[in-house]
């Protein structure tokens, strides 16, 4: 495969949606097909287990060409994947979630038997929920077995719940509302 190959499948790809493109000739078909298939993995808008499906026939190529397009635009803004790698491990991840869980339920309890504290703690239950929404986006994050975009999406995911700088700087959120306990002197 040439640079020029990279380029044009870099022009296709750059597109917008819709843009009609020419089926290519059968015997170049595998020279592009491949050259879209490596920069779409590199551009993270393709997993490179989809290239089983996508790009697989030429007569898809303007459906499939448009699916990688429509990707690359919803994912414009989304993270890198190489942000995930500053991210806990997924032991540690789980952990934090299971925490998050059983001081969960420890809330639905109480909230059971403290009717007149139902107020201050369904706020730590949202506050908790929410704190478990963004590590679950850690935990899908790190999550090898799932697709390349899934992965950037749960980082997008991340970054919105914790704020640009914080994300930026990889300032992690507590697991639990720690606000809300009281140190025991």
């Amino acid at each position: 495969m040439a640079p020029s190959d990279l380029f044009f499948a870099t022009v296709l790809l750059s597109a917008p949606v819709g843009t009609p493109e020419l089926t290519p000739p059968v015997e170049r078909w595998a020279t592009i097909q491949a050259a879209v298939h490596e920069v779409a993995i590199n551009l993270e808008i393709l997993d490179p287990r989809e290239t089983r499906y996508v790009l697989a026939k030429a007569e898809d190529f303007q459906v499939d060409l448009d699916f990688l397009r429509k990707r690359k635009a919803d994912l414009a803004d989304a993270p890198m994947l190489v942000d995930a790698a500053r991210l806990p491990d997924r032991r540690l991840l789980d952990d934090h979630i299971q925490f998050n869980r059983a001081y969960r339920k420890n809330l639905d309890t109480r909230v059971l038997w403290e009717a007149d504290r139902a107020d201050v703690l369904g706020e730590a239950v949202r506050e908790t929920d929410r704190l478990y929404r963004l590590w679950d986006s850690m935990r899908e994050a790190k999550c090898d077995f799932h697709y390349v975009t899934y992965r950037r999406l749960a980082l997008k995911k991340l970054r919105e719940g914790m704020g640009d700088d914080a994300f930026a700087v990889g300032e992690l959120p507590p697991c639990v509302p720690e606000w809300r306990f009281v140190a025991a002197r």
